[in-house]
């Protein structure tokens, strides 16, 4: 998938952190307070209040994991097409899990990083949107600030919660690795993909997205109003809707419409 992006020299300005309630959060304060600059990397060693989607806790042991947050500023970008950020964002945390555990890596709908069947990350992105002027006088509503929450397991090897069968790169590969070292590899390379938002064509961007989509062509269980039914995962449209064929009829699915149940 990085063939798409081409190389660029973008470093992170990194912040150090041992503890701290969410590295989304401190990202924001410092937009807030006017102190933040596109390109500031958050990492910590503890989160004490973590955040998931759809206000999940999320959980990590201190120290062996990455906990990082990464502040863009989109540069105007159309709030119509902040699903491009979702997906250059997916692509790479992709790449950077990819080259340590392998082909066995995809993006389960619509942000969670998994290998084989087990979670071993997920994305959290919080935008702050705002107007900008045009020449004609109107002021359409745009992103200004985003902040990219990345969790990723890197060397725990006891999880509390098993709900997603969760696991670490150290489990996939036997090796212990160095998690500030590769929170900065990955911070680089999702500033990379962020930066080329708007040069490479959005279709092009959906269909590296699809290429990488967990469970594609396959048939899985969900559950919808306490429901369980099976539908064949089609692909993500350009809105960043799942599309799924349930009875031989296409749908197309909001996050948070539907729950995966793929592992029964």
């Amino acid at each position: 998938m990085s063939q798409l992006f081409r190389n660029t020299v973008t470093n992170p300005i990194f912040i150090e952190l041992q503890t701290i309630d969410s590295t989304n959060n401190y990202a924001l304060q410092l937009i807030h307070a006017g102190l933040a600059q596109s390109g500031t990397a958050i990492f910590t060693h503890q989160q004490t209040a973590g955040k998931g989607q759809r206000n999940k806790i999320w959980h990590s042991s201190t120290g062996v994991n990455i906990l990082l947050s990464t502040v863009f500023s989109p540069k105007a970008l159309p709030v119509l097409h902040q699903v491009q950020i979702s997906m250059a964002v997916a692509l790479a945390v992709h790449q950077f899990f990819g080259h340590y555990a392998g082909d066995e890596v995809r993006i389960k709908w619509p942000n969670d990083l998994y290998w084989q069947d087990r979670k071993a990350g997920g994305i959290l992105i919080e935008n702050i949107i705002g107007k900008t002027a045009v020449p004609s006088g109107s002021e359409p509503t745009v992103l200004k600030w985003t902040v990219i929450g990345t969790g990723i397991n890197i060397n725990q090897t006891v999880f509390e919660n098993t709900t997603n069968r969760p696991v670490s790169l150290k489990q996939i590969t036997g090796k212990t690795f160095d998690v500030k070292a590769l929170a900065l590899e990955l911070a680089t390379i999702i500033l990379h993909h962020c930066e080329q938002i708007g040069i490479i064509a959005e279709t092009d961007l959906l269909a590296a997205y699809n290429q990488i989509l967990y469970k594609k062509d396959q048939v899985v269980w969900f559950m919808q109003n306490q429901q369980l039914f099976q539908a064949l995962v089609k692909g993500v449209n350009q809105y960043g809707q799942l599309i799924i064929a349930r009875n031989g009829i296409d749908e197309t699915i909001q996050h948070g419409e539907v729950e995966w149940m793929s592992v029964l």
